[in-house]
């Protein structure tokens, strides 16, 4: 049985593991400031990548797939999502992420 990737690890000899969720959601929304706001997510994948030391034409599947679980875990909860500031702006189901800079609301 397949472990759900809290720790991606690199496919290349001599790499560093991934951290872990928190870290890779903390990149997410570094490369999608970068961006203005929001970016498709293909895109984030490729810069988060890069940031990390691998050639974006291969990308570990593990990484992919920690990153999008990651931006999905924070996307879905309140809490996190709040704190992140992390949207679809073309909602569920859509490729395209997004991140609030300023709160949806103020009380």
């Amino acid at each position: 049985m397949q472990k759900t990737p809290d720790i991606a690890h690199d496919a290349l000899p001599g790499k560093k593991p991934v951290a872990r969720k928190d870290s890779l959601a903390k990149r997410v929304r570094e490369v999608l400031l970068s961006f203005g706001g929001e970016a498709h997510r293909t895109l984030v994948i490729e810069q988060v990548a890069r940031s990390l030391g691998h050639d974006v034409r291969q990308i570990p599947e593990e990484l992919q797939s920690a990153l999008i679980v990651s931006f999905e875990e924070y996307w879905r909860d309140e809490r996190k999502r709040a704190a992140f500031g992390f949207h679809l702006p073309f909602g569920e189901g859509s490729h395209r992420w997004g991140v609030r800079v300023e709160p949806a609301y103020l009380h």
